[in-house]
């Protein structure tokens, strides 16, 4: 996320907050497709995590990029934690750990999306080869302990990780030493907001599967294709991860709503300070619970938006839907993942095949399919079928839907083409991680500097 919402029109009635939701749809001409990709900053001489502070940090890398692409500054308490493009440029943004995050516009095609990411990538190499650092592209950090990685001066990230041990045991590693990438879809009414989320929800693991590049924590393979999904099994698993109930038949944003009311809230934020709000549920909070030790304050629109902004389901609703079942990845990544769901997600026909091919995935199985893909990777199995022949099913579906939706690039070349890191992971049988476990066996010599080099951007 790069700004939080300051939005201080009273909130009336829980009707109001359900309505915040329904605000979101869109006819399908508006539709649009948001990709968000982190990495990690290094220092090219000592392979050293970038701390925020200093000539030559997070700081000094987010004024250089201000210079480069003339966005405005987001600050808080006085120091620059993010970037604001203009109308349509989206945003850059700090994770807790340094993770540097472009969260994109929403754009129309995946090839506007490859630009995107192209420009990002050359300005953000650029500026950052100046002050002496690389970025990789991988789903955590693969040699820094957590006591290494620096923190970020942003409120909501003290806040956080002051909480996290209260709810969990890896909620600092997520925090930390964790990247994503995400794609954020449109819905058009409330029906097509449920067909998807379930859809992609029962997914998801699958998509975990695919982009499973993970395998090295503390110098060391770790035991897992994907350990930021394994770190996603434990963070704070009332208000993040695999949500079963949001496969009910009567879900819609009624369900949601009511779920978010009843997770603890991380802050409010008043004259521009951050206060600290772990100790209530949202609900207890609009009915007027923290009245007595702040008298006067009320609930507003833009707490219920920051409140919504901070649960972590697999699938997340806000007034879009967010993906977010990929471990951080290479470029070639990037597009990949908002390419996949666009092609299921915005075609009416692909829609409905991958409603059948998943209509017998119980909660329950999805589930357990979840708990066994960061170990098992392609080999995990839903209901006797792997996640490698699964792939080879939902690809073909996602890539005649990207047929039909027919957006072109200068070549003539439509969206397909960006499912190919995809279909070389399924139809070779690897993954990202298990190329990396060989690599660091073989001619690495078990040599991890050596990732530094193979995953940097």
């Amino acid at each position: 996320m790069a700004r939080d919402t300051v939005d201080e029109r009273p909130l009336e009635s829980v009707d109001e907050m359900i309505q915040w939701f329904a605000q979101g749809c869109k006819p399908k001409e508006d539709w649009r497709i948001g990709t968000e990709h982190e990495k990690f900053a290094f220092y090219t001489d000592s392979h050293g995590p970038v701390p925020y502070d200093g000539d030559r940090g997070i700081e000094a890398l987010l004024k250089g990029m201000q210079a480069e692409l003339g966005w405005e500054a987001i600050t808080d308490d006085g120091r620059i934690i993010g970037l604001a493009g203009g109308d349509g440029e989206g945003a850059i943004s700090i994770e807790p750990g340094g993770q540097f995050e472009l969260s994109g516009a929403p754009l129309e095609t995946i090839h506007q999306t490859c630009a995107e990411s192209n420009r990002h990538l050359r300005a953000v190499k650029a500026v950052g080869k100046a002050l002496g650092m690389g970025f990789l592209g991988l789903g955590s950090s693969p040699v820094w302990t957590e006591a290494q990685t620096p923190r970020m001066p942003k409120s909501r990230y003290k806040i956080m990780a002051n909480y996290m041990p209260k709810v969990g045991t890896r909620g600092l590693d997520m925090m930390f030493r964790t990247a994503t990438i995400q794609a954020n879809l449109d819905f058009s009414d409330e029906a097509d907001m449920k067909r998807k989320l379930q859809v992609s929800l029962r997914l998801q693991p699958l998509v975990t599967a695919l982009f499973a590049n993970s395998p090295f924590t503390d110098g060391r393979p770790n035991g897992e294709l994907s350990w930021r999904a394994g770190v996603w099994r434990d963070v704070d698993n009332q208000r993040g991860g695999y949500q079963p109930q949001m496969l009910d038949p009567d879900f819609g944003f009624e369900a949601y709503a009511q779920w978010c009311l009843d997770i603890p809230m991380y802050f409010i934020i008043r004259d521009g300070k951050y206060i600290d709000m772990t100790h209530i549920t949202f609900r207890d909070f609009f009915k007027g619970g923290a009245a007595k030790d702040m008298p006067g304050v009320v609930p507003t629109i833009g707490d219920w938006s920051n409140h919504v902004s901070t649960l972590f389901p697999d699938v997340r609703l806000k007034r879009f839907l967010e993906m977010r079942g990929a471990d951080g990845g290479p470029w070639r990544r990037i597009c990949a993942l908002p390419a996949l769901w666009a092609g299921l997600l915005y075609d009416d026909q692909a829609l409905g095949e991958a409603e059948e091919y998943v209509a017998g995935w119980s909660a329950e199985a999805v589930g357990a399919l979840r708990e066994s893909v960061p170990q098992r990777g392609l080999l995990a199995e839903i209901n006797g079928q792997s996640m490698q022949q699964a792939g080879k099913d939902i690809l073909k579906i996602a890539g005649s839907g990207l047929e039909r939706r027919n957006h072109r690039n200068s070549e003539g070349l439509d969206e397909r083409l960006f499912l190919v890191p995809l279909e070389e992971v399924v139809y070779a049988k690897r993954t990202s991680a298990d190329n990396l476990l060989w690599m660091y066996s073989g001619p690495w010599q078990q040599d991890i500097d050596r990732i530094f080099a193979e995953m940097a951007y």
